[in-house]
């Protein structure tokens, strides 16, 4: 563990900062751009991928908070066993959904298509604020 963020987990220990303070810390501490660069000048260490997809829900103090990390391994894991779901059962979940209003199908889940997918959510960011409650979606 380097020496910064063993200093931000100490302030949180402490109580000098928040979880959500010490979380923006070490995401900024992680993201700098590194020192090592190549003749050109173009970063040498490549963009890590994203490993988990974070939701965090505040209630502004009201009691109720929600800090869920969902591995990105779990996802791929998760559609490989949708090709194992029978064919009736995807039937009846699908219509069900539609009957919901979300327009999805579970036969177009592919495990080629996912990495596609998770190469997109590294940009994700997702922010609502209301008077009431705050909700973030974001990979880590």
């Amino acid at each position: 563990m380097n020496e910064n963020r063993r200093q931000i987990l100490e302030m949180l220990s402490t109580g000098k900062i928040t979880a959500d303070e010490a979380e923006r810390l070490i995401s900024a501490m992680e993201t700098e751009p590194s020192t090592a660069s190549d003749a050109n000048g173009s970063e040498t260490r490549p963009k890590t991928k994203p490993k988990y997809i974070r939701v965090v829900v505040d209630d502004n103090g009201k009691g109720a908070k929600a800090n869920i990390r969902v591995p990105m391994q779990l996802l791929r894991s998760g559609v490989k066993l949708a090709a194992l779901i029978p064919v009736q059962a995807r039937d009846h979940v699908n219509s069900a959904l539609h009957e919901h209003g979300v327009a999805f199908d579970l036969s177009q889940i592919k495990p080629e298509n996912l990495e596609e997918l998770i190469d997109q959510l590294d940009e994700l960011t997702v922010d609502v604020d209301d008077k009431d409650v705050k909700v973030r979606v974001f990979c880590e």
